[in-house]
């Protein structure tokens, strides 16, 4: 009897051992898939400028957030839960001047009566310090009342007369291939643990990955190339346009 109880236990404990290895694999597998699906919604922004992120509001940006597949997650009308990523600038060289991406998780927020007959991509343009004081907060809470804005869309925006760039954070939502600028209330982000382990190795906290205290993973390269080609692209299209002014003084 001593001796079957042995076996069932040794074999419970393989089970266990098996099972955390699966988990294990399955969060690493979802975490790289999530880093892949967010470098496709921001090279769909980069591909169609002209219903887009404007080039001023990715040139005055702090941070990038990407929900991709969102209503696949579970946020809806009402709101339930979605999975994605967040980069921030840095001042180090490394990955083009971003961070490496943090993954995060939202939930509880109503993004708008259109969302829930199908998929969704959410950008979330930290704008400010401000913004992103907020998004490294744990469980911060989003209201309308200047935290969050729906963002301007089209290839430019003026800064001096749409008032929404003075707000914390611009989100937009994609919906059939088109960006548009979407509010986001009560919603409230913390980090996703579970991917930071499966990806980093252990739990770094959130403002260490953002603020550019950690290498980057392979997986994210795509990504980050996505992140610094939609600068450099928004910041090439602002020195053309003042160069004519420049020219007229």
């Amino acid at each position: 009897m001593k001796r079957l109880f042995t076996v069932l236990s040794c074999l419970a404990l393989v089970g266990t051992l098996l099972g955390t290895l699966a988990w294990g694999a399955s969060e690493h597998d979802d975490a790289v898939a999530r880093l892949k699906n967010s470098a496709e919604v921001l090279k769909a922004v980069a591909s169609n400028p002209d219903k887009g992120i404007p080039d001023e509001v990715v040139a005055r940006s702090k941070c990038i957030v990407v929900i991709p597949n969102l209503v696949k997650a579970g946020l809806v009308v009402g709101g339930k839960y979605g999975r994605g990523v967040a980069v921030c600038r840095t001042n180090a060289r490394a990955n083009s001047g971003w961070s490496a991406p943090a993954f995060i998780t939202i939930g509880g927020g109503s993004i708008g009566a259109q969302v829930g007959a199908e998929g969704i991509d959410l950008v979330m343009v930290v704008m400010n310090d401000k913004g992103v004081q907020r998004l490294l907060a744990t469980k911060t809470e989003f209201t309308l009342e200047g935290s969050v804005a729906a963002g301007p869309v089209g290839k430019h925006v003026s800064v001096g007369s749409d008032s929404s760039l003075d707000s914390e954070i611009l989100t937009y939502s994609r919906t059939k291939g088109v960006f548009a600028g979407q509010a986001l209330e009560g919603a409230s982000v913390g980090q996703d643990q579970d991917a930071t382990t499966a990806i980093y190795g252990s739990e770094i906290p959130l403002d260490k990955i953002l603020g550019g205290q950690v290498a980057a993973p392979s997986p994210a390269a795509p990504l980050l190339h996505e992140v610094a080609e939609l600068g450099r692209e928004a910041a090439a299209q602002q020195a053309r346009q003042q160069t004519p002014q420049r020219m007229n003084k």
